[in-house]
């Protein structure tokens, strides 16, 4: 799937990806490959993008949106940081 992380100055990150565990405003989840379409707001957090089945980045994210549409997830963040 696709994931691309944006705030309001720059792209932070494009790429596909295995998954991604996001910080949902009642706790973690995780989106991995072909999931249902959903949009849902997210809390300061953790995000950890599962790039493959071994390999993790890990991003410090401010509030904001997720959209799940067509096997890509945009993550709208007012900041993020590695």
């Amino acid at each position: 799937m696709t994931l691309e992380i944006l705030t309001p100055e720059k792209k932070v990150y494009s790429g596909n990806v295995y998954g991604v565990q996001l910080p949902g405003i009642t706790g973690l989840f995780e989106v991995l490959d072909k999931h249902a379409p959903m949009v849902t707001a997210l809390t300061k957090g953790n995000l950890k993008i599962l790039v493959d089945k071994s390999t993790v980045e890990n991003y410090t994210i401010q509030a904001g949106f997720v959209e799940i549409l067509n096997n890509k997830a945009t993550v709208l963040v007012e900041g993020a940081t590695i």
